[in-house]
């Protein structure tokens, strides 16, 4: 089996002599787990690599492909990160000190998946604006989005929550599924094809390690008891992995991939609301507030029915959110 045609991953150029492609897997304490058509190893960064790469963006994430070199005498040596297709970043803070922050960096979680789920149980904690930044940040990713709705065995309207979410206009699929009852499972198998690789993004709680379990058919996550006084769950992914499906398909959840300042967020909210964006442009005025200014291409959208007022509104609150992170950025950076 030829490990890079398994995982659809392309690239010209010939690899050198000694070398083989991996892919990480695992990512704790400085080592990777890595995968290849001779096996499993650990490996660590070879020195050059190591010492010579100032961005962290640069070193290896779970779902990384790299080329390695054996050692027959102790863990392999990761030589050099292949481009990537797919990524997700979060903000990374270095070399602060006394409340001074020296740089902002992009450190890179997961790497070279297709989709992202995005889980939310169908319980109290169910929040279509949290659902809606999830969103963004799948799109941001270079991944599709698809939202996934668990605990649907526990919900009387089911409908009624994919409805809400459909009204986000976002072009993500709905998925309302239960572990327990199995319903709903099978609507995953079109994305859990062999050489396909799923990111989890959601809050604790939500049912990601039961999932997991569940298409990995056995225990391969930790699963803990949410709280009933508020629906909220603890954290059970304590490092970053990539699992293997009996599917064909890999799935990526990590602790980083929960909630995490966006590194870019502008790109994706962008691609999400596409639409509204090209409306403010036709505005006649630059300085458009669409309140009652002649001319406002956005408010005469929302009185034909081309955009929901419930759309515009959503579109407010998530452009306020990626303002003040890009502001909060800049203020550690000063």
């Amino acid at each position: 089996m030829d490990f890079l045609r398994k995982y659809e991953y392309k690239f010209n150029e010939i690899i050198p002599e000694n070398q083989y492609p991996a892919r990480v897997t695992e990512v704790r304490r400085g080592l990777y787990q890595v995968i290849c058509d001779t096996g499993e190893y650990t490996a660590k960064l070879k020195g050059s690599l190591g010492h010579g790469t100032k961005d962290r963006a640069d070193f290896p994430a779970v779902g990384d492909f790299v080329l390695i070199k054996h050692n027959p005498n102790g863990p392999a040596s990761i030589v050099r990160v292949l481009p990537r297709r797919t990524k997700f970043s979060r903000t990374d803070y270095s070399g602060h000190a006394a409340g001074y922050v020296k740089t902002i960096r992009e450190q890179v979680v997961a790497a070279n998946f297709d989709y992202v789920f995005i889980l939310s149980s169908l319980n109290q904690d169910f929040n279509t604006e949290r659902i809606a930044r999830y969103i963004t940040q799948a799109k941001q990713s270079g991944g599709e989005p698809v939202v996934i709705l668990t605990k649907a065995d526990i919900c009387e309207n089911i409908e009624q929550h994919i409805n809400a979410i459909q009204d986000l206009n976002t072009g993500a699929a709905v998925i309302a599924l239960s572990v327990f009852t199995g319903s709903g499972m099978e609507k995953l198998n079109i994305y859990l094809s062999p050489g396909k690789t799923v990111v989890l993004l959601g809050m604790s709680g939500v049912g990601k390690s039961t999932l997991v379990n569940a298409l990995a058919n056995e225990s391969v996550m930790d699963v803990r008891e949410i709280r009933e006084s508020d629906s909220r769950g603890r954290h059970t992914t304590t490092h970053r992995q990539m699992i293997g499906l009996p599917s064909g398909a890999c799935i990526i959840d990590t602790p980083g991939m929960r909630e995490m300042g966006l590194w870019a967020a502008a790109d994706g909210f962008e691609t999400v609301f596409e639409d509204i964006e090209q409306l403010v442009l036709r505005c006649r005025f630059t300085d458009c507030k669409h309140m009652s200014e002649p001319g406002c291409a956005v408010k005469a959208a929302i009185k034909d029915g081309s955009v929901t007022q419930k759309r515009w509104e959503n579109y407010q609150k998530m452009l306020r959110e990626v303002l003040y992170a890009e502001r909060k950025e800049r203020r550690k950076l000063r």
